[in-house]
């Protein structure tokens, strides 16, 4: 890590804390902005176009609409832990942010000060961001737990399941990171993709990544917690104005941290996409790298919009069924192989060369696979249908499949 975390004077330590408040929030507010507007091309439709240019101001009116409405305090609830559930939420979203580098050292205008943009390090902290975002978790249960609603508590209970089942297989996916990087920093894993990003080596561990956070941010098609014709409107139901904003902002911020955390194990941090770099040597120096990184970020926004626009929302049991059936093993076994690959490599028993062509190899394999055609198990024979009396309850009933309803109508009045 470099020597300059932990000596800033106190007043540079303030102002990063301040810039990252602020960036996050008006980011929250472009990205609510960004997925109405997208949803609405997907859907034909206008989208936000009145409060300020392009709409742009319509997520600020969003919210102080919800900061001015009335605040209601159902009888039935725990009061000190109702008021405490939204800020257990949204204050982890923002201390993750503590260890996010979004650029280089630089210096900071008009002083003689150099800082890294980043407001600290430490050796673990990816494992320090896993552990503050599940904090959250408990956010998400006591506000279900404290609402004296069963609608509430089962979105609770069901969220606090999605998140901790899927939190499994992201922390798997990050241990090849760790294992290629050689360390658990953030500013020393984007320094150690100055040639090729992870995503390229790892694509398994990044896959797995991405399908983990989708699910670990409650995001559709994983939006099962918030089903509203089935649980309302989730653990959230009772809540209201400002306290249902919090709520509404920490997912939003959860969707950035989950980008920034890719952006920086997978896609090269603050660096500057291929090919730019190579030809403008001072595309990786000075603020332009924080372009590069609020961009990448924005490229995961996207994609959390793109599914949401596009796929149906799964059924619990096969949620859960594919995270700890098929995510976590695929984990595991991925997870093995790199070990094994990485020690190979260092006691030079096997070839830059032929890893790339065993990828190759792999990749051809598992492509032909999606060629093959599936195999169809034969369909049993049909069973003769046997006789349903509809009215023999009294009330007529339709009947179900294998069944042949009698015709009765010689006994109706």
């Amino acid at each position: 890590m470099s020597e300059v975390f932990g000596n800033d004077p106190m007043w540079v330590v303030a102002l990063k804390s301040l810039l990252i408040f602020v960036i996050l929030v008006l980011y929250t507010l472009f990205n609510i902005w960004f997925e109405r507007r997208v949803v609405a091309r997907m859907q034909h439709r206008v989208g936000p176009n009145m409060n300020g240019p392009f709409g742009l101001l319509q997520s600020l009116a969003d919210g102080v609409k919800l900061g001015l409405k009335e605040e209601i305090f159902p009888k039935a609830v725990d009061k000190v832990v109702y008021f405490m559930a939204p800020i257990l939420a949204v204050v982890p979203a923002f201390l993750a942010w503590a260890v996010i580098p979004f650029g280089p050292e630089v210096r900071i205008p008009f002083t003689e000060t150099y800082t890294a943009l980043q407001l600290t390090d430490m050796p673990v902290a990816v494992l320090y961001v896993l552990a503050v975002t599940s904090i959250g978790i408990y956010g998400i249960v006591l506000a279900g737990w404290s609402s004296g609603s069963i609608y509430a508590l089962l979105g609770g209970l069901r969220s606090s399941a999605q998140m901790i089942s899927y939190e499994v297989a992201m922390g798997l996916s990050f241990v090849s990171v760790f294992i290629f990087a050689g360390s658990m920093s953030t500013s020393e894993i984007v320094a150690a993709q100055d040639q090729w990003w992870f995503f390229l080596p790892l694509l398994p561990s990044f896959v797995i990544y991405v399908i983990a956070m989708v699910g670990e941010t409650n995001r559709a098609p994983f939006d099962l917690p918030e089903a509203e014709g089935e649980l309302v409107g989730g653990f959230h139901t009772e809540y209201s104005s400002f306290k249902f904003a919090m709520f509404f902002l920490a997912e939003y911020i959860n969707m950035v941290t989950v980008s920034a955390l890719a952006t920086t194990l997978f896609l090269g941090g603050w660096r500057a996409p291929f090919g730019i770099a190579q030809v403008w040597e001072g595309a990786n120096e000075g603020y332009w790298p924080v372009i590069w990184f609020l961009g990448k970020t924005l490229c995961f926004i996207f994609l959390f919009v793109w599914l949401r626009g596009t796929l149906p929302r799964m059924r619990y049991d096969q949620f859960m069924h594919f995270g700890w059936k098929w995510l976590i093993p695929i984990a595991l076994g991925w997870t093995i192989v790199v070990a094994f690959v990485r020690k190979a490599q260092q006691e030079e028993l096997i070839t830059q060369q032929v890893l790339v062509w065993g990828g190759v190899i792999v990749a051809v394999l598992l492509a032909a696979t999606f060629l093959v055609p599936e195999k169809k198990e034969p369909e049993p024979e049909a069973e003769p249908e046997a006789e349903f009396d509809a009215f023999a309850g009294g009330y007529p009933v339709p009947p179900m499949p294998g069944q042949q309803s009698t015709d009765r109508q010689e006994a109706r009045p």
